[in-house]
């Protein structure tokens, strides 16, 4: 039988120089899939307690999802996967570009590295023959350089490079890895393991097929779903989504947002669709969770409109299997760049270098958007240790002698850029901060961890627990935690999973707003299905935004059966997300991390309630929701620890 699955795994002894191939038995796929399920099964039994994340028996891991290159759409997805160096958890992080196919057109679903190579080295895979190669070259290189030099050595049109810039080779904890030129697995900061064990990159030209058990099945699928992405109404100017986002505001009721509405902003703008509509809803924090939509108002927020982005974007870009395309390439010559082009910023970096720090410069972003891509760095994580050193600064914790003379201050943006670039050579008061926010915080002491905004030491997204508390929740809860991709309430909404799985919640099209920060149990069952969902499609290589249309669309479950010739029904793929999740937990537990101590910074669940703004006034019951999700997916309700019986009834040794 054709399986969509290659059955094969790559393990590299970056020490020994030993590369081998594994065989993965089909028992394993049917437990967890491929992507992110494949990885925790292989990094939880293989990596030993306690190891140093930046230490020999640290792995990483470069995975793809059991679905992507099956014909389905929105599955191109990979990722990479280890013990974070950032949180001291298990650590993943999602990509899209064009790298989650090369990796099963050589033969495997995953290529894993432990050990420390003596001298910076790359992996290259070519016609079934896998070796290190040396790195002198390009080490030191940035992402895209590094990209660009890797592929003229290659002498293959078709190959594929996934690698660190100089962030990763600084062991910045902040850092990820990059491919096609600046799309960044970000979170994590795994970039710094690739740094820690000299590995530079994977170079990657298979030319393996990737066979499915039914493809005129999947394909019949695919075309009920391009109906739904083809749709597209006209769309007015995007500047009138900051008052999209008043009127939703001001409107009593809470509506449960279709992700077809998204869909259509996702295709006109991509995702910088929701700058100025998630600051006006409260959706987007401000000032380092300090402010509000009243700090940065529509007239402040108006240079980062949509249509600003989309005035320079020369062309769409879309990852592999999507035929969506919410990215861009723009033109950058004429905005006091020394770059020509770079990928369009996406919301969350334009949000965590814009309104988290007061900056109203668009040209700064254009360009910090490049450097951080090229260096490989968290955009996140880079705006979020800003913000938090400017408020240390304004509150005397930094002085001017600390800062390099930097005079950090709200909206400053000569500062600002001045930093981020310290923080990508790990120079001066780059140095200290290079790490994020929670490492600056300890090393800093003198309460500077007041103005640390993280979850278990990831920094936080830019997406407000006061407005969606489910987005709190499962930054407290994920095992990896501070994640904004797994689950919160809108995101529920969106899936639609009740049109599948019957017994779970239907939240109706309108709801109380004030409902939503009463914890109760439908909460915790909500996120959970969330979560159990997520891993699926992190297993499958799906794309959220592809999730968003709902799986009354997008017919994942379907598509799994098709791909391999397994008759699974929904309820049994969300027990393959359970096994998962109980896994990743389990993973954590293993090596010491105590699952309470991921609760974020008390400003961001409304530890005082913010006196002004969107959000004023709202606090979340964290502690009530996090205990109702851990108890309604059968662990400790107390410690967060999967309990012996659920262990054994996931049937996970």
């Amino acid at each position: 039988m054709n399986r969509s699955y290659m059955g094969k795994i790559l393990m590299v002894d970056l020490g020994s120089g030993d590369i081998r191939e594994e065989v993965i038995s089909d028992d394993l796929y049917e437990k967890y899939l491929g992507g992110v399920g494949l990885a925790v099964k292989v990094l939880y039994d293989r990596i030993p307690a306690g190891a140093d994340p930046l230490g020999p028996d640290n792995m990483i891991g470069f995975v793809s999802g059991l679905l992507t290159g099956s014909g389905s759409v929105f599955t191109g997805r990979w990722m990479v996967t280890g013990k974070s160096p950032l949180t001291g958890t298990w650590g993943d992080a999602n990509c899209g570009g064009n790298f989650s196919p090369a990796i099963k057109k050589c033969g495997y679903d995953g290529i894993f590295f432990t050990g420390i190579s003596p001298k910076p080295v790359y992996l290259f895979v070519k016609n079934g023959k896998a070796e290190l190669r040396d790195a002198a070259n390009v080490w030191g290189k940035d992402a895209v350089e590094t990209e660009e030099i890797l592929l003229a050595e290659s002498n293959d049109k078709k190959a594929k490079v996934a690698c660190i810039g100089q962030a990763g080779e600084n062991c910045s904890l902040i850092a990820g890895v990059s491919n096609d030129r600046g799309r960044i697995a970000a979170r994590s900061g795994l970039g710094a393991v690739m740094g820690a064990k000299r590995l530079k990159a994977l170079v990657l030209a298979g030319r393996k097929l990737i066979r499915s058990n039914d493809r005129a099945e999947i394909k019949k699928l695919r075309l009920k779903t391009l109906v739904f992405v083809k749709a597209q109404p006209p769309l007015n100017q995007g500047s009138l989504n900051a008052y999209l986002g008043k009127a939703l505001r001001m409107f009593p009721g809470q509506i449960a947002l279709d992700g077809m509405l998204y869909k259509m902003m996702l295709k006109k703008w991509g995702t910088v669709s929701m700058n100025q509509l998630s600051i006006e809803v409260g959706d987007s924090p401000v000032k380092n969770w300090d402010g509000s939509n009243e700090d940065f108002t529509g007239r402040k927020s108006a240079p980062i409109n949509p249509d600003v982005f989309i005035e320079c974007e020369v062309k769409k870009y879309f990852c592999a299997s999507c035929p969506l395309g919410c990215g861009g390439i723009c033109n950058i010559k004429d905005r006091n760049s020394v770059f020509d082009e770079t990928h369009k910023p996406e919301y969350e970096t334009v949000l965590a270098l814009s309104g988290l720090l007061l900056n109203e410069d668009l040209d700064s972003i254009f360009y910090l958007n490049e450097i951080l891509n090229r260096a490989a760095m968290d955009t996140i994580s880079a705006g979020a240790t800003v913000a938090f050193a400017i408020e240390c600064y304004e509150n005397g914790i930094l002085t001017l002698e600390d800062t390099d003379g930097l005079e950090l201050t709200w909206g400053n943006t000569k500062s600002i850029v001045a930093l981020i670039e310290k923080m990508i050579k790990r120079e001066g008061i780059g140095d200290l901060l290079a790490d994020g926010v929670k490492a600056a915080a300890e090393k800093i002491g003198n309460g500077a961890d007041k103005y640390a905004m993280h979850a278990g030491g990831q920094e936080l997204p830019m997406h407000d627990g006061r407005n969606d508390p489910g987005f709190a929740l499962h930054y407290s809860v994920e095992p990896t935690p501070g994640r904004h991709t797994m689950g919160s309430m809108m995101y529920y909404d969106m899936y639609q999973l009740w049109k599948k799985i019957k017994s779970l919640p239907n939240p109706g099209i309108v709801y109380s707003k004030n409902s939503k920060y009463k914890a109760d149990e439908d909460k915790a069952i909500k996120a959970a299905a969330c979560s159990k969902f997520m891993n699926v499609a992190n297993g499958s290589g799906l794309c959220l935004f592809g999730a968003f249309l709902g799986l009354h669309r997008l017919p994942l479950f379907e598509w799994l059966n098709a791909a391999t010739g397994w008759e699974k029904t929904p309820e049994d793929y969300m027990e393959i997300g359970e096994r998962i999740q109980t896994l990743k937990q389990a993973f954590n537990v293993k090596h010491g991390v105590d699952p309470k101590k991921y609760m974020p910074n008390e400003r961001t669940i409304g530890l005082p309630p913010p006196k002004k703004g969107a959000n004023k006034g709202r606090s979340i019951e964290i502690d009530r929701l996090i205990k109702d999700y851990w108890n309604h997916f059968g662990w400790d309700a107390d410690t967060g620890k999967p309990t012996a019986q659920k262990l054994d009834d996931l049937g996970i040794d």
